[in-house]
Formats: C-alpha cells, sequence, structure tokens
C-alpha cells in the first residue's frame, strides 16, 4: 500500500493523494447525492416547516419509545435515538448522532421495499461503521410516496442483553466478536406488516433477558412505522419534488453554515495530537494510541471557485487493535459515520454559547470532511472476528483528541476533556428466585471551557439519565444510600471541569457487580493551564473488613449483602490556570460542596476556614500560597494529562505533542 505524503512537508501532494484505505464492504450503491439539481430554489418558509416536521417526527418516534419499551437501558436511561435519512441515505436531522441505512439498501434495495417493511441489523461488521458493539439493536423503516421510497426512518439502542459470554452481552475480556452475543447482518424483521416471528424467536431465545427485548422490538419497530406514516403525510402534502427540494436545502444550509461559521476560525495548517485509552480487558495497562493529525485548508472544499476551507482528519499513527474489546469498525463508506460522531466537536468554535446550540449536525457537514484512515488491523480498522463491545474507550477519545488538536490550532478556545459514559451494574438472583440485571450509564463532568465551568454529571446521550432510585429499589435487591456529587472530581482551572457522580449502593443480596469503564488511571486532561480532572473508581465494601478498588473492566466482581458499592465517576479536565480562579468563585465552590477545604487549598491556593455554610476566606494568606505555587511550578505544557499518565508512559509526566 503506498504511504500518503507527508502533510508537515508535502502539503499539496498529501491533499491530493487519495485516502489511504478506502476499508470495507462494497459501496456501489448509490448514496449521499443530491436529490435536485444544483443552484434551483424553494421557499424559504415551505424549507422551514419541512425542518420543523422532520424535528417533530424524530422527537415523536423517540417519545413513543421511550412510552412502550420495557428494559430499564431504554425506557428509564433513553439509551437510544431516532433518525430520519432522505432516499440518498443521507442524515437529515441533528439533535443526536444516529446509525446508517447504508447496510440495509446494500443488501435489499430500495426497489425491493413495500410499505410495511421493517428491516433489522446489529451486526458490527455488516453495519457500514454505524454498529459499534452488538447490543445496539438497529430498526430501519422505508417511507413511500406513490409507491416509492422517498425516505427512512430509524432508531438504534442499547438492549439489555443479546446473548454471549456474561449478562448484558459485554465481557470485557472477550477476545473475538463471537464471544460477545448474537450478530445479525440487515434481515427484513417484518415483512409488508407481517412480523418475522422465526427471527425474533432465535433472537429472544438467545437473550437472557427475552421479555424486554421482544417488548423493546416491538416498541422500536412500531415507533418507526408510525414515523414513516407521519413523513408520507408531509410527501402527500406538498409532492415529492418539493419536499426533496427541501431536504437539500436543509443540508446545504448546513454546510454553508460550518464553512463560513466554523471552518474558517480554524487557521490553515496541519495540527497534531493524541490520546490514549488505557486498557483493553485482556493485556496489562498500557497506551493504546488514538491519534489524529488535522489539516486545515482555506480552498479545496465542496462549492464553486476554489471551494472553500476543507479539513482532513488522518488517523495514521492509532495502536494496532487490541486484543480485548476496545476496537471500533470506523472504516467504511469514507467514514461517513464518525464524521457525523466528531463533527459536534466543532461546534465549540461558533461565535457564542447560544449561537453553538443552535447548530446542528446532519449529513451536510460530510462534504467538509475528509477521513483518512491507516491499513486494516488498528483500533480504528479492525480486521474480523477482532472484539468491540467497549468501543466506546476509542470513539469517546476521538472526540477529545480532535478537540486537542483544534485547540492547538486556536490557542485553547476548546473545552477541557470530557469522559461521561461508562457502564456500572449488578446482577445476580432476586428475592423470588430470578435472575435480574441492573445496569447503568452514569455520566461525568465535562470539561471546563474559555468562558465558563464544565457541567456536572452529564451525558454524552441526548436526553439519558441515571435510572431513579424508585424505580431501582423497587425492582432490584439493593438500596441506594447516597446520589450526589463526587467532591473535588473537578479538574482545578480557571474555569473548573464539571464534577462526576458519587453513588452508594448497600447490596440486599449477594451478587456481582459488573463494569465497562476507562479513565480509571489516565484523567479527563485540562488545557491552558488547566488540570486534569479526578479518574473514575469503584470500591467494594466501602468502610467493612473486605474494602476494595475493583477494576474498571469488571464482568462480576463478587458482592455480599451488607456490602456498599461505591462508584465515582469522572470529573472533567479544567481550563486556564487555577490559580487564577477568583477568590469569589472558589468560595461559592466551598459553599456548594463542589471543592473541599483541602482542595481549595491544594488546588486553587486558597486558604479558607469555617464550616460549608459558612467558610471564611483568609485573602493575605492565599495570596501568600499562590505566589509560592507559582514559583515552585517550572515550565507545563499545554495540555495537563495527571499522574496516570507517568505510570503508563514509563515515568514520562506529558507526550511530545502536548507542547505547543
Amino acid at each position: 500500500m503506498t504511504t500518503a505524503p507527508d502533510p508537515f512537508t508535502d502539503l499539496e501532494g498529501y491533499l491530493a493523494s487519495p485516502p489511504a484505505n478506502p476499508a470495507g464492504l462494497p459501496t456501489s450503491y448509490e448514496h449521499g447525492g443530491r436529490l435536485t439539481p444544483e443552484g434551483g430554489t424553494v421557499d424559504p418558509v415551505l424549507v422551514e416547516i419541512v425542518q420543523g416536521t422532520l424535528a417533530s417526527v424524530e422527537a415523536e418516534v423517540e417519545t413513543a419509545i421511550a412510552r412502550t419499551s420495557r428494559s430499564p437501558m431504554i425506557r428509564d436511561a433513553h439509551d437510544f435515538r431516532a433518525g430520519i435519512h432522505d432516499r440518498q441515505l443521507r442524515k437529515l436531522t441533528g439533535r443526536s448522532y444516529s446509525a446508517l441505512v447504508h447496510p440495509v439498501v446494500r443488501d435489499f434495495p430500495r426497489e425491493e421495499m413495500r410499505e410495511g417493511d421493517v428491516f433489522f441489523h446489529n451486526d458490527v461488521y455488516a453495519s457500514e461503521g454505524g454498529i459499534g458493539h452488538l447490543p445496539d439493536l438497529c430498526v430501519t423503516v422505508p417511507v413511500f410516496h406513490e409507491g416509492e421510497v422517498v425516505a427512512f426512518v430509524q432508531a438504534f439502542g442499547h438492549h439489555d442483553d443479546i446473548g454471549g459470554a456474561v449478562p448484558g452481552s459485554m465481557p470485557s475480556a472477550a477476545r473475538s466478536v463471537y464471544e460477545e452475543g448474537l450478530a445479525v447482518p440487515p434481515i427484513k424483521l417484518w415483512d409488508g406488516g407481517v412480523p418475522n416471528r422465526a427471527a425474533l424467536r432465535i433472537m429472544t431465545r438467545n437473550s437472557r433477558m427475552p421479555d424486554s427485548l421482544a417488548a423493546d422490538l416491538d416498541a422500536e419497530c412500531s415507533a418507526c412505522l408510525m414515523g414513516a406514516r407521519r413523513l408520507a403525510e408531509l410527501f402527500g402534502r406538498y409532492g415529492r419534488d418539493t419536499v426533496e427540494a427541501a431536504f437539500d436545502a436543509i443540508l446545504d444550509a448546513t454546510t454553508e453554515t460550518y464553512r463560513r461559521e466554523v471552518l474558517g476560525r480554524i487557521p490553515d495548517g496541519t495540527y497534531v495530537w493524541e490520546d490514549y485509552a488505557e486498557h483493553d480487558g485482556v493485556d496489562e495497562p498500557r497506551l493504546h494510541t488514538q491519534r489524529i493529525t488535522l489539516t486545515k485548508t482555506s480552498t479545496g472544499g465542496p462549492g464553486p471557485g476554489d471551494g472553500g476551507p476543507r479539513l482532513v482528519i488522518d488517523f495514521t499513527g492509532t495502536a494496532p487493535q487490541a486484543k480485548g474489546p476496545i476496537n471500533h469498525c470506523g472504516d467504511y463508506v469514507g467514514g461517513n459515520f464518525l464524521v457525523k460522531w466528531l463533527a459536534p466537536i466543532l461546534r465549540n468554535l461558533a461565535d457564542s454559547p447560544e449561537r453553538m446550540a443552535q447548530l446542528d449536525v446532519n449529513e451536510g457537514v460530510v462534504p467538509l470532511i475528509e477521513m483518512r484512515f491507516p491499513p486494516p488491523g488498528t483500533l480504528l480498522t479492525p480486521v474480523h472476528p477482532a472484539p468491540t463491545n467497549a468501543r466506546t474507550f476509542v470513539i469517546l477519545r476521538l472526540l477529545g483528541v480532535l478537540a486537542g488538536a483544534v485547540a492547538k490550532a486556536v490557542d485553547g478556545r476548546m473545552p477541557a476533556d470530557q469522559e461521561t459514559i461508562r457502564y456500572t451494574g449488578v446482577h445476580g438472583i432476586d428475592d423470588s428466585g430470578a435472575p435480574y440485571l441492573m445496569r447503568e450509564v452514569l455520566g461525568g463532568g465535562s470539561g471546563g471551557r474559555y468562558y465558563a465551568d464544565g457541567e456536572d454529571t452529564i451525558h454524552v446521550v441526548p436526553d439519558s439519565r441515571n435510572l431513579p432510585t424508585e424505580f431501582t429499589e423497587s425492582r432490584f435487591p439493593f438500596r441506594v444510600e447516597r446520589l450526589g456529587l463526587a467532591v473535588d472530581s473537578g479538574g482545578p482551572g480557571r474555569h473548573r471541569g464539571g464534577l462526576g457522580y458519587e453513588k452508594h449502593i448497600r447490596m440486599l443480596r449477594d451478587a456481582h457487580f459488573m463494569s465497562i469503564a476507562d479513565r480509571s488511571i489516565l484523567a479527563c486532561w485540562g488545557v491552558k493551564g488547566g488540570r486534569a480532572g479526578r479518574p473514575f473508581e469503584v470500591t467494594v465494601d466501602l468502610g467493612g473488613p473486605h474494602e476494595r478498588v475493583v477494576d474498571a473492566l469488571a464482568d462480576a466482581e463478587p458482592v455480599r449483602a451488607g456490602e456498599v458499592i461505591r462508584i465515582r465517576t469522572t470529573g472533567g479536565g479544567g481550563w486556564g490556570d487555577p490559580l487564577e480562579r477568583p477568590y469569589a468563585e472558589v468560595e461559592r465552590d466551598l459553599r456548594w460542596g463542589k471543592v473541599s477545604f483541602e482542595g481549595a487549598r491544594a488546588d486553587y491556593g486558597v486558604v479558607a476556614s469555617g464550616t460549608r455554610e459558612d467558610p471564611v476566606l483568609d485573602r493575605p494568606a492565599s495570596d501568600a500560597l499562590r505566589e509560592r505555587l507559582r514559583a515552585d511550578r517550572g515550565d507545563r505544557p499545554f495540555f495537563d494529562r495527571g499522574p496516570g499518565y507517568a505510570r503508563l508512559s514509563g515515568g514520562a509526566t506529558a507526550a511530545e505533542v502536548d507542547w505547543l
């Protein structure tokens, strides 16, 4: 395979060279093109109506799923999302990411589809990059107008169990995808409105939670069929040509907005940064590198004339595929899924937080960003049957890697790091003798920003939430004795990182604890003087005779009745020098219980006494302490990775790429 030219020494040749690895299943099916001729016009009022209808249908589909599903992961934690795509497979809605329609159309040509069909898949290696691990089940429904497919409604979410070696289908030490559960390539789950009961029986037979799996799938299929009817009404009201012209206008507007308001803020040049997963469940903890070389040019993008700005995101330098399940299949359809997954990071370059919140990420961002992948056999280009169930360690880390590369280009005008998803839970036998699985996706603190502190206990999946205590205590044999903020977990900074959760669970019966989490050694990095947040930690039998810290990757840690499990999730990284944080803000943190008196002294150089309700700051002593702390520290890198990095790097406190 020919190596692409070095962007630092031959930028023109690098940009002109083809992507290094156009890997994946055949993509000769038609996708990605416009629906109407370039330069056409459409009533802008009608575009607003169509865009509002799409958002309404998407919200209605998600509401229907939430109200009619059964599993805690779907119904209560809301770990699912819907998406609407046009007949060229382009994602039209932008509130959240979604899977891809590409594998369905690859295997079932549009002209052979008919009304009432529902397609299903969860096979990671047959999903064209849209499915990351087997518990993510995806249903797709075509929308018809005058007998032809004109759009698609899709939903996918994380389900309780689809088989495999452990409850929850996420074995932390898996060495192949065959250990992770039942893999289903695209199939027709409903044919013309008639469910394929044989396929449903096979799937539920392979699940430890067959009733909730069947109910969730029924909820998702019915909701998407309802959404397809709503969209068909839109086509019937305004006609296919008009609606498709509006679709093109919606995506064109996104392309132009990102071209004008976002990409233009990145100076032309090439910027490199990397970050790491810390363990894969098989080998001893080490640095599993994920590297991005970001190249920005002011020309060469889509559009008339010189085409405008263009980004190339090159993953060369990413580590070899892991033995354990942290791999992610990203190199399909030109990285179409990853483009839309990573693009929300770029919204931080908008004029204001208010404007950032207005920017959607739909297919309109795809023409602006070219993805380049290393050859097969890396964390992002794994070869079947490499396991993938903990692929969040890669795709979540890539959000931070892109943020770090952009931060180097824009003098830190990006948020510090966050790790806002991990799976924890317990499984065992309840009082009635029936098996149970309680799995929760707890969030963490987001990174400090150049204008504000990070947010506490957020989740990367929109509208997701921790499981309500009233629900879990009534259904599972444990008590939640504490649910609050993990004090001092946010990275110190001029703008502090958001705090993670602290949750205490007392088991009422013997059970097993499970965890699929990263950032237990490495921390969420701080930027431009900000310091790293506190890492993830689980302690079993807190305060008891068998107190112990549990590995962040655990399938079945024994927990005795009466023992307390303490879960502390990650705090976001800090932004800016913590010694520049105003005293009034540190005092407020003390009063709110977000920073301890010890943390105020050690992290912010603030000497205080009194109580949390009435802290008293000693300003002269604080001034003197801050002066000593400034004098004692030497040159520091632009990024702070926290003390855990030295443990895995052989003693180094920073990577070469951490310096400007």
